[in-house]
């Protein structure tokens, strides 16, 4: 195994992850707001799943998103 290779493509893997997830947040917060079924002052708990099936590895990893 390269080990450069590994780390590259799991930091890779895992910038995707970010961007995409944060993205996707953001976006959903904002219409909730808009719709009224978040007023901005809130503390969203959150949980992250990344799988990788081959290794049966699910990891899991819990967090809040603060509003405010």
């Amino acid at each position: 195994m390269n080990e450069d290779v590994f780390n590259t493509s799991i930091r890779k893997f895992l910038k995707t992850l970010g961007i995409t997830a944060q993205r996707e947040i953001e976006k959903a917060v904002r219409q909730a707001l808009v719709d009224g079924r978040l007023k901005g002052k809130e503390r969203l708990p959150a949980k992250a799943t990344v799988t990788i099936g081959a290794l049966d590895l699910a990891l899991e990893i819990n967090g809040q998103i603060e509003l405010e």
